[in-house]
């Protein structure tokens, strides 16, 4: 069995990875989580779970025999990030760098780590390809950081380096405790309790949802399709809605009377993202749901397990 090791397990998506991982039966998991922003009770049974900061070396030794790492433990609400930038950059970049280090150390074949659509805050060119950056935010800025350094260690070490840039990630599990949580969770939970959601702004952003089970298809062919080698993936739908847009089909299928609070807009947010995915359907992957079936199975889970 492929034993694959994955930072940030108690996340949102790492932790669906990682029951991704254990249903295929073919992969030993190892799951590292401080748990300042991950829940426990999210970590899959199978995982061999430790509870250990990706800043500190005594996670080195969990690296011996790893075949693949996925590195997608982060500071990465923009809200907070832009409040403290200094662990922002502690986390993402010092700590980006010690898993890297320990990978190299221990020999480790393949990391895929994972980047952030953030880099393209400042990008007016849409639909957005890989080749196009400009970080705004503090958090965007840390993953810029952190990108120089992984190349340094693809030039200067035997790694196989693959960085995911993932758009609005949204599913089961989706981080719903944040100070300011994702619109598909928050709207959803708000308006099942019968509470007016906030938008930030007047609802016209425009974003790019992704289900998670289409994140995980890529996921799964970046551990051995050697042609995502060295290379950066846009991951997200190819298409986007804007977060009004969002609200009124969340309200729909709840069939809610309510309307959302609007407040004043966030310092640090794009007011559009929209992903080029041509590099990635290149590679015969293809984003399969749609958002009606993905915001379903989100309400399915949130009222099953989350209520």
């Amino acid at each position: 069995m492929k034993k694959i090791l994955i930072t940030g397990v108690a996340g949102f998506i790492g932790s669906n990875l990682a029951e991704k991982l254990l249903r295929d039966g073919i992969y030993e998991v190892i799951g590292i989580d401080n748990l300042s922003a991950g829940s426990l009770k999210q970590v899959p049974s199978g995982v061999q779970f430790h509870s250990l900061d990706i800043r500190s070396q005594a996670i080195y030794p969990l690296f011996k025999e790893v075949d693949t790492i996925f590195h997608l433990a982060a500071k990465n609400c923009i809200h907070d990030c832009q409040l403290d930038p200094v662990e922002t950059v502690d986390i993402n970049v010092m700590g980006t760098v010690n898993i890297l280090e320990a990978a190299r150390r221990a020999q480790v074949r393949k990391v895929i780590y994972a980047e952030s659509s953030a880099l393209y805050e400042g990008i007016q060119l849409m639909p957005t390809p890989e080749t196009e950056t400009a970080p705004e935010s503090f958090y965007a800025a840390s993953k810029a950081a952190a990108r120089l350094l992984a190349q340094s260690y693809k030039k200067y070490s035997d790694l196989s380096l693959t960085a995911l840039r993932y758009f609005c990630v949204y599913g089961p599990r989706q981080d719903y405790r944040r100070t300011i949580p994702p619109v598909m969770s928050s709207f959803i939970l708000h308006l099942l309790q019968d509470k007016s959601p906030v938008i930030y702004g007047s609802g016209t952003k425009k974003r790019d949802f992704v289900y998670i089970d289409d994140i995980n298809d890529f996921h799964l062919q970046a551990i051995s399709d050697p042609r995502t080698d060295g290379k950066v993936f846009n991951l997200g739908s190819g298409s986007n809605y804007s977060i009004q847009e969002i609200f009124e089909k969340i309200k729909n299928l709840l069939s809610s009377p309510l309307k959302p609070t609007y407040l004043p807009n966030l310092p640090g947010e794009a007011e559009e993202t929209l992903a080029c995915i041509n590099e990635a359907k290149s590679l015969g992957w293809q984003p399969k749901t749609s958002l009606e079936e993905g915001l379903r199975l989100s309400i399915q889970f949130i009222k099953e397990h989350v209520l």
